[in-house]
C-alpha cells in the first residue's frame, strides 16, 4: 500500500467534480507509462545474529520485526543516501521512502507486516521496466544481508502464522487492524500473510478508460491463474495454488472483487464516484494525524452528517485517500491498477506487466481482447474469480468456436490473452538493447500456457521431491 501522498486541500464542490478529478488523469498516447509494484517478504537467513551477538537457527526463516535489525534498519540503509531516498515518517517512526535523483517518481513503502514494497517510477517500456527491477533487487540484497535478512516475492506467506507476524507502526494500518475482522474472516491475513505484484497504466479518455477497465476485470482471473505463486501455509500445502487470492474472496467484499457496475454499458468516472462514495470509510489524515471512522460514509461527510467529522471539509486529497481504500481487482485512480496476482520471481514480475502492456496499450490488440471477452457474459468471468484459487489454469472454461473439446480451459484462454499481447507489443515496436522488442517478456508464460507447470505447481513439484517436505527450502529458492 502506497506511502502517505501529499494532500490536495481542494474542497470538493460536487459528484461531477470528483468525476472531473480523475477524467484528468486522462493522457494523450504518447505520454501513456508503465507503472509497477511489487512486495516481498523478509526473512531471518540461516545462521543470522537476531541480538547482534549470537546466531539462532531457531529464528531462521522467521520474518524480522520493525526493530530492532529489521525492517526500520532496512530503510535507514536505504535512506543513508540523501540523493537517493527522502524518508517519509509517520508519528516519528519511518515507514518509507520517496525517490529521488534516479528514483524520481518511485518510492518503497511497507505493508503491515513489513512485506518491503517498491513502487516504481512511470517509465516508458518494458526494457525500462525489468532494469528497475534487477536495479532494486540489487541495491536490496547487500543491506538486507548486512542485516541477516533475505527478501523472496511470494503470494502467500509460506510458513507463518498470523500471530508470528510483525505489525508495523503506521497509522492507517492500526485502523484497518480494528476493522477487518468485522467485515471478513481474512482480511488480517490481506494485511499480514499477502504479497502482490501491480501494473500501473494509463488511458487516453473516459471511454478508453471503461474500455480497458472492463477487459482487464474480466481477465483478471486469468492473471491470477498464470501467476499463481502461493501454494503454502503455515509449512504445509494450502490445497490451493494461488492461497492469497483466496483470501480475497472473504477480505471486505463490500470494496474488493469484480464489482457489476464496472462491466455495464454507460460505465464512467461518475458512475465510479457514486460507487466509491459508498464503500465504507477507514479514516481521515489531518496535520498527520490518522482519524479513525472505519465504517463511516463519505457521502454522509460531504453532506455534513458523517459522525467524528463535524467541521471538517472533505478535499480533493481526502478523496484521493479514500480510492486507495477500494480494493477492486482493477482499480480506478487517475491510471488503472491490476491488482490480481501473486508476487513472484522478477522475469514473471516483468511478464505480468508485458502482459497488460500488450493487450491494453495497442488499438488492434484491445480490440481482439474485447472481443475475446465478450464472448463470455460477465457473470461468467465474476465466477471464475472463485475457482481460479484452486483450480488455476485447469479450470473450466467453455472451449473456443472450432477448438477441440479438450482446449475448454482456462489454460487455452490465457493462451489467447498471450498471443494476443504478443501482437501488441510487436506493434508498439521498442527495441532494448539488445535488438529485441518487448516480446521477449512474454517468454515465460509461453511454457506455462502449452501446459508447463505454472510458480505454484513447480514449487509443490519441488515440496514433494527434492525437498522432501520442508517448505522452508522456497525461501532461499525464491529470494531475489
Amino acid at each position: 500500500m502506497s506511502n502517505p501522498a501529499d494532500q490536495d486541500d481542494t474542497p470538493i464542490a460536487s459528484v461531477a467534480a470528483l468525476a472531473s478529478h480523475l477524467a484528468a488523469g486522462s493522457k494523450p498516447r504518447a505520454d501513456w507509462r508503465i507503472g509497477t509494484e511489487h512486495e516481498k517478504f523478509g526473512f531471518r537467513l540461516p545462521g543470522a545474529a537476531t541480538d547482534g551477538s549470537a546466531s539462532h537457527a531457531s529464528q531462521a526463516f522467521a520474518p524480522p520485526p520493525y526493530e530492532p535489525g529489521g525492517i526500520a534498519d532496512l530503510l535507514e540503509a536505504f535512506a543513508a543516501d540523501p540523493r537517493a531516498w527522502e524518508p517519509i515518517l509517520d508519528n516519528g517512526n519511518l515507514i518509507g521512502l520517496k525517490g529521488l535523483g534516479v528514483h524520481r517518481g518511485g518510492s518503497i513503502s511497507l505493508e503491515p507486516a513489513g512485506q518491503f514494497e517498491l513502487s516504481g517510477a512511470p517509465l516508458a517500456s518494458l526494457h525500462d521496466t525489468e532494469a528497475e527491477l534487477r536495479g532494486h533487487a540489487d541495491a536490496l540484497r547487500p543491506l538486507a544481508q548486512a542485516l541477516g535478512l533475505g527478501f523472496a516475492p511470494l503470494g502467500f506467506h509460506p510458513t507463518a502464522t498470523r500471530e508470528q507476524m510483525p505489525f508495523m507502526p503506521k497509522s492507517r494500518y492500526a485502523i484497518m487492524r480494528r476493522y477487518m475482522p468485522m467485515v471478513g474472516t481474512l482480511g488480517l491475513d490481506m494485511m499480514l500473510r499477502t504479497c502482490t505484484v501491480q501494473v500501473n497504466l494509463d488511458y487516453a479518455s473516459e471511454a478508453d478508460m471503461a474500455r480497458k477497465l472492463r477487459v482487464a476485470l474480466a481477465l483478471q482471473p486469468v492473471a491470477t491463474a498464470l501467476f499463481a505463486n502461493s501454494p503454502f501455509k503455515e509449512g504445509r500445502p494450502s490445497g490451493l495454488l494461488s492461497t492469497r487470492a483466496q483470501v480475497w474472496t472473504d477480505t471486505d467484499n463490500a470494496r474488493s472483487g469484480m464489482p457489476r457496475l464496472f462491466f455495464e454499458e454507460g460505465f464512467g468516472f461518475e458512475r465510479y464516484v457514486e460507487w466509491v462514495l459508498d464503500v465504507p470509510m477507514y479514516f481521515v489524515n489531518r496535520d498527520g494525524r490518522m482519524i479513525d471512522v472505519a465504517g463511516g460514509s463519505f457521502r454522509a461527510w460531504m453532506a455534513g452528517r458523517q459522525p467524528g467529522l463535524e467541521g471538517l471539509e472533505p478535499t480533493l486529497g481526502d478523496f484521493d485517500d479514500h480510492v486507495t481504500t477500494a480494493f477492486t481487482d482493477v482499480r480506478i485512480k487517475r491510471f488503472l491498477e491490476m491488482r490480481g496476482a501473486d508476487a513472484g520471481s522478477i522475469p514473471m514480475m516483468v511478464a505480468q506487466s508485458a502482459l497488460w502492456i500488450g493487450l491494453l496499450y495497442d488499438d488492434a490488440a484491445l480490440a481482439a481482447a474485447d472481443a475475446l471477452v465478450r464472448e463470455q457474459p460477465w457473470e461468467r468471468y465474476i465466477a471464475l474469480r472463485a475457482e481460479v484459487p484452486a483450480r488455476g489454469l485447469d479450470a473450466s472454461w467453455p472451449a473456443a468456436a472450432g477448438s477441440r473439446p479438450e482446449t475448454g480451459t482456462v489454460r487455452a484462454l490465457a493462451a489467447r490473452m498471450v498471443s494476443i499481447a504478443g501482437e501488441g507489443l510487436a506493434a508498439r515496436g521498442i527495441r532494448g538493447a539488445d535488438g529485441e522488442d518487448e516480446r521477449r517478456h512474454l517468454a515465460p508464460l509461453l511454457p506455462i500456457v502449452e501446459g508447463a507447470p505454472n510458480q505454484a505447481e513447480m514449487w509443490l513439484q519441488r515440496y514433494h521431491g527434492e525437498w522432501k517436505g520442508d517448505v522452508t527450502r522456497i525461501f532461499l529458492e525464491a529470494a531475489i
